[in-house]
């Protein structure tokens, strides 16, 4: 009898197709933090065994999480470079390409998709992967789920989630207050997520989807990261700067997203997506007062006012070529963002770590439009082909308010374009196998944080600055050993030519570089499912090698202002491990004793371009067990307990690449334990 994939309805490629049949690296992933007595705090929580993905909680919620994929994104110091970032199909990345999950709901969440390699590129600007977490549906049966988990650190977490259904209507709405201490002196947090999302069925197949969420987080302490003298002598210290200069970040953002959709008889579709938000950023940073005498100076203290929007419309049909079934998209989209950006000095007389005199004004804006097109045909009974190109148009524009005499003004603009190609052939042997090859360009523009600046001293944007290009090739193959579980596998090679990198920094300005071709090729696989009645695996491995294949000059030490200390061609790129992987195995039902098992392992990293510094690998392993009872027809009460590092493991958990200061390294906590109680209502 043939094996059949179980239908899953995902949405990361556009198209109607079952995720085992896409000739792509695709992980779908159910969420549910309450399986293994998470909090659901970070989006890291759910994307153990995703192979390619390699998300990094860094403890530190002034800088947000750190993720990156097949080595994409492993630069960003701050917020997510280098993938784009959904959420229920809103973009949760700026037209610049600076993304953060900061605002991601897990309380409301259904599934996480996660896509890598070359079909990517059909989201745009900056897509070495794409990340999208979508929420559940209201279901028919109301149902409401309390939650409360407390543990080390001082933290404590509080939620609530509630769904079901009023006639045509069909609701999610979910709340949650998240504090903690931190694992590590100035870490202290505290986080507000709220997250609704209402269906409304208006007939004939048309459909109108609302989504509104919240972020509130008016303090995030940042304890910096640590040299390696000071990792060596207390890897749970703190930073003397950044007591001294009370670093911290307060963001809040707010944001309503609408999405339309109507049939045309039995063969065309339309789906039209709006969206508006606006987020504030407020952060002290560590910046030197004698850094600050510099007239060239941004100041210590960055205020951040950015209002964003954009509009999306694709129409889909579906025919017939030759007898064979094919699916068309076209689609049309428009970003933007407008940022009010001020610096100010972070003193006032010998005060430190304060709002002083101002020491920049600007408004950054970014416009993109984008075009695209997807074609998916299955030619031949064994044989399909997915074919894509999209082109988008960025226009970058800035307006320096903060002019004098010794500050020449930085106003200036600059455009972006690139057209990029994809297509996927897939094979299916049996019902049960597919093998697939896909090839695919791709391009990324410098962020406003990387054109800010010219490395010459000149006013104006940082004009020399190229987007980086790339090449993406991917074999793989997908096989259903058994009904429930699967087995992925792919071998991958991306090729950019324009990597960007920094170039040098002082007085609290850096300015970047393309530093010419670069390599990160490697292999995946996966294994998701269930092993047998109860017991559910999911594991992620990969193997990547990341390489610079053209030599250039970089700093050596920072404050920097001429490179001079050369990187040789065939050097290791710094944040991309050249091993990585993640584990859980599961056992138990609805009622009863549930136990998990977590298992991560992360290899060396450089930590700066050079390579003279790095971090050791490491291995950590999360253990939870929980029992759920039964208190009446429709309600269960889950109690659970969770170590997480049990073997109260010393590691380096992220790194800061290129840190100014030679503070790479981000410790990983100690052995910490969680309780969590769950009451569900229906």
């Amino acid at each position: 009898m043939p094996t059949r994939l179980p239908t899953v309805q995902v949405k990361a490629i556009r198209l109607g197709i079952a995720p085992f049949d896409l000739p792509a690296a695709l992980s779908v992933v159910r969420v549910d933090p309450a399986a293994v007595g998470l909090p659901g705090v970070n989006l890291s929580e759910s994307l153990v065994g995703v192979p390619g993905i390699l998300a990094r909680d860094r403890q530190n919620y002034a800088q947000d999480a750190q993720i990156s994929i097949r080595g994409f994104g492993s630069r960003a110091t701050f917020g997510v470079r280098s993938i784009r970032l959904y959420v229920d199909g809103i973009p949760a990345t700026l037209p610049d390409g600076q993304g953060q999950v900061s605002h991601f709901n897990l309380d409301s969440a259904e599934r996480v998709e996660v896509l890598r390699g070359p079909f990517s590129v059909l989201y745009g600007n900056a897509a070495g992967g794409v990340v999208q977490l979508w929420s559940a549906a209201g279901t028919p049966t109301p149902l409401t789920t309390l939650g409360v988990n407390a543990g080390s650190h001082d933290s404590f977490r509080s939620s609530i989630d509630t769904r079901g259904t009023l006639g045509p209507l069909d609701y999610n709405i979910a709340g949650s207050l998240f504090v903690s201490g931190g694992p590590r002196p100035h870490s202290r947090v505290r986080r507000e997520s709220d997250n609704a999302r209402f269906g409304v069925d208006l007939g004939g197949g048309k459909k109108l989807t609302l989504v509104a969420n919240r972020l509130n987080q008016p303090v995030a302490q940042d304890a910096l990261g640590l040299t390696r003298a000071q990792l060596d002598a207390d890897p749970h210290q703190v930073a003397a700067a950044a007591r001294q200069y009370d670093t911290r970040k307060r963001i809040e953002q707010n944001q309503l997203g609408a999405i339309y959709e109507q049939p045309f008889g039995g063969k065309d579709r339309l789906r039209v997506m709006g969206y508006v938000g606006q987020r504030g950023i407020t952060q002290y940073q560590s910046i030197p007062v004698s850094a600050q005498q510099s007239p060239l100076s941004p100041g210590g203290v960055v205020a951040l006012d950015t209002d964003y929007g954009g509009l999306d419309a694709r129409w889909t049909h579906d025919g017939l070529l030759a007898g064979r079934h094919y699916e068309f998209v076209l689609g049309l989209g428009a970003d933007a963002q407008r940022q009010h950006r001020r610096g100010y000095d972070n003193f006032v007389g010998d005060m430190l770590g304060v709002t002083g005199a101002l020491r920049r004004d600007e408004n950054d804006n970014v416009d993109s439009i984008d075009q695209y097109a997807q074609w998916y045909w299955h030619l031949a009974e064994r044989w399909s082909l997915l074919l894509g190109v999209r082109h988008d148009e960025v226009r970058f524009r800035a307006r320096d308010h903060y002019v004098t005499a010794t500050n020449p003004d930085d106003s200036g603009g600059v455009d972006y374009a690139a057209t990029t190609p994809v297509a996927g052939l897939g094979f299916r042997p049996r019902d049960d196998l597919r093998f697939y090859a896909s090839y695919g360009k791709g391009f990324e523009t410098p962020s406003f944080n990387e054109l800010g600046y010219r490395s010459d001293g000149q006013p104006g944007l940082a004009f020399d600055l190229r987007p980086a290009r790339s090449r993406n090739l991917e074999l793989g193959a997908k096989w259903q050993l058994m009904r429930a579980l699967a087995f992925d596998a792919a071998a991958f090679r991306a090729d950019t030519r324009d990597e960007l990198a920094v170039r040098t920094s002082e007085s609290g300005r850096s300015t970047y570089q393309n530093v010419g071709r670069t390599r990160r090729q490697g292999v995946e696989w996966s294994l998701t499912g269930e092993l047998a009645d109860d017991w559910q695996i999911s594991v992620g491995v990969t193997h990547l090698q990341a390489r610079f294949r053209s030599a250039f000059l970089a700093c050596r030490a920072r404050p920097c202002t001429v490179v001079a200390t050369p990187v040789a061609a065939g050097s290791r790129m710094p944040g991309v491990p050249e091993t990585y992987g993640s584990l859980r195995v599961r056992h138990g039902g609805e009622l009863g004793w549930h136990e998990s098992l977590d298992l991560t392992g992360v290899a060396a990293v450089n930590v700066n371009d050079t390579g003279t510094e790095r971090a050791a690998g490491y291995g950590v392993i999360g253990v939870d067990a929980g029992y759920t009872f039964a208190l009446g027809e429709g309600t269960r009460l889950q109690l659970s307990a969770r170590v997480d590092n049990l073997g109260d493991r010393r590691y380096v958990g992220s790194v800061i690449v290129n840190d100014s200061n030679g503070r790479y390294f981000e410790p990983g906590p100690g052995r910490r334990f969680m309780l969590g109680a769950r009451l569900v209502l229906r």
